[in-house]
Formats: structure tokens, C-alpha cells, sequence
């Protein structure tokens, strides 16, 4: 008996984990090979003249309405106070969230203002903007208001008026730039340069990776990231900007961090340039900063350098457009190509995703509510033969703990991951003891299928002895292995045992 099931378990544990490898895709991210030849590294900007440093002016505020489409937003504007007319500006356009001026950019509008720079963080129109729906051109058409906005504002060069965006503003300030003379420079600041689902995917790989999680939860990204999602939307993570960085002619500041594992750092900077080379404006200038993060901070302190080479850029402009250094800074490393994420096969998609595991919940519980309704009504008579109850419920229950388990667990691996923590224990053995419990289910279902076959041959018994027994058999039998084939699609069970 104990050789038999030990050689079923086996068995069992190596089909689903083979199902696991053949339901797709695989993750097998490609090398990147390129680099970006670093000139130096000091990022001061060459080519100016008379810089204004940061702190020279005082800085006056002003809140004003910019209208928009049927709808308005308030923005806020930074002003040098007795700084000469004829100033630059600059408009800053939000990275992914709500995106107010109350906390975003505060710190840089202030720094540019006080060398003489006026800076304008607008409000980012809400009623259109969730985590399914949103529109880059529609975004950029609402930021292009307060571009004009700032073009008419008393002592504002209008056409010294540039925009600066950062992280998901990287897909919107080229649609803003695209074919505008009115955008008079673009500082381009974290971009992806490559579709939202392929940052995504890149981001989620670099990551996971810094935390050491084992192979298979990397081989599920595409299968998570690549799904068509439960309810549909989300087809802005097919938006693709290139097209429009193809036609920026303005010069272009392009600035990472070298701590920012979300970015593609390396091959975003060299797409852009080649984008740019094809609108043929060789007007642009890269940075990066050591250490700093996405959003070119380090410790909580935006980079002091960051803000002196952005103001000595845009006061320089246009002799700063071109100047060498043209790539400068900390040496940055990206591993791998941010590329396409595949798409899971068809019965891998969100909404049957959903479903299923809407079905296999209510047939796992059609047995304890059997349960309960027959002591209700004092009925106590045996409904399963002896010997079956026990891995019946040990199967159940195993592969919901076991699914439980996992989700907690990517949640505690995902904020380890997002805050550039480890542990090895939350790591390796969270995931270890989720595999145990998973093998330990596949062994309970085995002791029960030959429970039911030794009865039936031995004693002639059958597994359920009432008709609420096989409602109560069928139903846990039925949802424990849909819970396992979905544990084996999310990579619990090894391919080997």
C-alpha cells in the first residue's frame, strides 16, 4: 500500500509538474548585448554660459485653473521673484497615480524656479484616468493646455516654454512634442521607451530577480503580465510611443538613475537617440546619476547634480542642445532586453482564469454546506465509506491552504521586491514549504483514490453511501484537482520529483 502511493504521489507530482512547463508561455528573457559608450563621469552640462545656480531668486507661488476639454484642473506655478523677462519654463507632466501638485515635483519646481526658471505642475485630470482606462493622447492633449497656459504667462519666453516628464509621463510628452513647435525642449526623465506591458514585464523580471526568487515564479510574469485581464481593459499596455519619439525635433534630455531596476536604462536611452536620428534632430543629451532611483532620488533626496545639470540645460538651451558631454555620469548595467511578453494560450486568460476558480470554490464547498444543512436537520448517518473522510478533507483542505499560501506569499515577495529587500527565509523557504503542502495534497489524493478502489474490491463498499455523499465526493474531488492543475499552471509543483 505505502509503495503504491508513494509511486502514484510521485507520479502525480511529476504530470503536474510537467503540465506546469507545457501549458505556456516560458520566460526566457533574451541578453542584452548593446551598451552606451559613458564619456565621463562628471554630468555637468557643457556649453553654458552665465549659469544661474539654484537658490539666486526667492520663490512666489500662484495657483490658477488651466480649462481643459469639458473639464478644468488647478495647477500650480513657480515664480523667481526679479528674475529678467524673456524666462524660461518648464511644464511637469506626472508619472503614474494621481498625480497633484500638492505632491508631486515639488522639490524640483522650486529648485528651477529659484535659479530663474518658472515651472508649472498642473493637476492630472482624474474622470478619465484608472487603473484600466487611460489615453495617452487625450493626456497629452490636457497637458498641452498648460503648455499654452505658460506661454502666455507675463515674463515666460513662449518660445523658451519646454516640458518635462517622468516615468509613465515618458509615453506622454513625446505625443505632447510630436510635430509641436510650441514644446520648445522635452526632459525626458525614467522613460521606457517600450510598450506599458513590456516595462512591465521587464520591471517585474528585474525585481523579482534582486530577491532570488526561484525560477518558476519568474516563468510566471508573461502568464500574469501578457493575460488579457478579468473585465477587459488595460489595451493602454499596448501603446506604442516610438512613432512619436520619431517625430520629436526638439532637443531632448534624457536622465536615469543606475539604482532604478524598473527601467530599461541602457536601451532606453539608445532607443531614443536612434528615434530622435530618425526625426533627424541630433539635438540630446543623457545623463545618468550612481545610485539614484526612479525617481533620481537618493535616500529621499532628489540628486543636488540632477538639478544643477537640468537647470544648466535648460538655461543653456540652445547652446546646451549638443554640447559635450553627451553622455555622462555613472556607468549604467541593464541585463536583459525589455522585449514583447507572449500572450498565455487561450484557457489561460483572465476571465476563464476567474471563472474556474470561481467554479472549483463552489465545489470544494458543496461538501461542508452538505455538512452543515444534514446537522441541521439532525441527520448523522455515515454518507462516506470508512476511511475516505479523512484524505478527502486532507486533500481540500491542502490545496486551498496551499493556494492561500501562494498568494500571501507573492504579495510578501512583491513589496520585498519593490522596496530592494531580501530574505532567504520569506524567500527560498516560503517557497519550499508551499511546495511541501502542494506534494503533501497530491499524496492525500492518492491515499484517497486507492481508499476508494481497495473498498470497492475488498468489501464492495462504494466511496459514498448516500446520495449526499457522492454530491460531497464529486464536488472535492472535482475542485481539488482544477486547484491543482491551476497550482501546477503557477509553477508549485517541480517538473521532477
Amino acid at each position: 500500500m505505502r509503495y503504491r502511493i508513494a509511486v502514484s504521489s510521485a507520479v502525480g507530482v511529476v504530470v503536474l509538474g510537467l503540465l506546469g512547463v507545457v501549458a505556456g508561455p516560458g520566460w526566457d528573457p533574451v541578453p542584452l548585448t548593446e551598451s552606451i559608450d559613458v564619456e565621463t563621469s562628471d554630468t555637468r552640462i557643457g556649453g553654458v554660459q552665465d549659469a544661474v545656480p539654484e537658490g539666486t531668486y526667492e520663490v512666489t507661488t500662484r495657483l490658477v485653473t488651466v480649462p481643459l476639454a469639458g473639464s478644468e484642473v488647478e495647477a500650480l506655478i513657480s515664480e523667481p521673484v526679479g528674475a529678467p523677462e524673456g524666462r524660461a519654463a518648464v511644464v511637469f507632466v506626472h508619472g503614474a497615480g494621481t498625480g497633484q501638485y500638492r505632491d508631486a515635483f515639488v522639490d524640483h519646481g522650486h529648485a528651477l524656479a529659484s535659479a530663474g526658471i518658472v515651472t508649472m505642475v498642473p493637476n492630472k485630470r482624474l474622470e478619465s484616468y484608472t487603473v484600466r482606462s487611460r489615453d495617452y493622447a487625450a493626456m497629452a492633449n490636457d497637458y498641452l493646455r498648460s503648455v499654452e497656459l505658460l506661454r502666455d504667462w507675463p515674463g515666460v519666453d513662449p518660445d523658451r516654454v519646454g516640458v518635462y516628464g517622468e516615468s509613465e509621463g515618458g509615453w506622454i510628452v513625446p505625443v505632447m512634442a510630436a510635430d509641436n513647435p510650441s514644446v520648445s525642449f522635452s526632459v525626458l526623465v525614467a522613460t521606457a521607451v517600450v510598450p506599458p506591458r513590456q516595462q512591465a514585464a521587464f520591471a517585474v523580471d528585474s525585481y523579482l530577480r534582486s530577491t532570488g526568487v526561484p525560477a518558476e515564479i519568474l516563468r510566471a510574469i508573461p502568464r500574469f503580465v501578457g493575460m488579457n485581464f478579468p473585465g477587459g481593459g488595460f489595451e493602454y499596455g499596448r501603446f506604442d510611443v516610438t512613432p512619436f519619439q520619431q517625430r520629436m525635433r526638439q532637443p531632448a534630455l534624457i536622465v536615469y538613475g543606475t539604482g532604478d531596476a524598473a527601467m530599461p536604462t541602457v536601451q532606453g536611452a539608445l532607443q531614443l537617440i536612434d528615434d530622435l536620428g530618425t526625426a533627424g534632430n541630433e539635438s540630446w543629451t543623457v545623463r545618468y546619476y550612481e545610485g539614484a532611483n526612479h525617481g533620481i532620488r537618493v535616500d529621499g533626496d532628489l540628486v543636488p547634480e540632477f538639478t544643477r545639470d537640468l537647470i544648466s540645460w535648460v538655461q543653456g538651451l540652445p547652446g546646451t542642445a549638443q554640447a559635450d558631454p553627451r553622455v555622462a555620469g555613472a556607468e549604467p548595467y541593464q541585463r536583459f532586453v525589455a522585449a514583447p511578453v507572449d500572450r498565455p494560450r487561450w484557457y489561460a486568460e483572465g476571465d476563464l482564469i476567474v471563472a474556474a476558480l470561481g467554479a472549483t470554490a463552489a465545489a470544494l464547498a458543496l461538501g461542508p454546506i452538505i455538512w452543515v444543512v444534514r446537522r441541521l436537520r439532525g441527520r448523522r448517518e455515515r454518507t462516506l465509506a470508512e476511511g475516505v473522510t479523512g484524505p478527502l478533507v486532507t486533500m481540500a483542505a491542502g490545496c486551498v491552504l496551499t493556494f492561500v499560501l501562494l498568494v500571501v506569499y507573492l504579495f510578501v515577495v512583491a513589496n520585498l521586491a519593490q522596496n530592494y529587500r531580501t530574505s532567504t527565509v520569506v524567500v527560498q523557504g516560503g517557497w519550499l514549504l508551499i511546495r511541501v503542502l502542494g506534494i503533501a495534497t497530491v499524496v492525500a489524493g492518492s491515499v484517497l483514490v486507492f481508499r476508494v478502489l481497495d473498498g470497492r474490491r475488498t468489501n464492495g463498499v462504494p466511496a459514498a453511501l448516500t446520495t449526499s455523499g457522492e454530491w460531497t465526493l464529486a464536488g472535492s474531488v472535482g475542485g481539488s484537482v482544477a486547484l491543482l492543475v491551476q497550482l501546477a499552471y503557477w509553477g508549485v509543483f517541480p517538473a521532477f520529483a
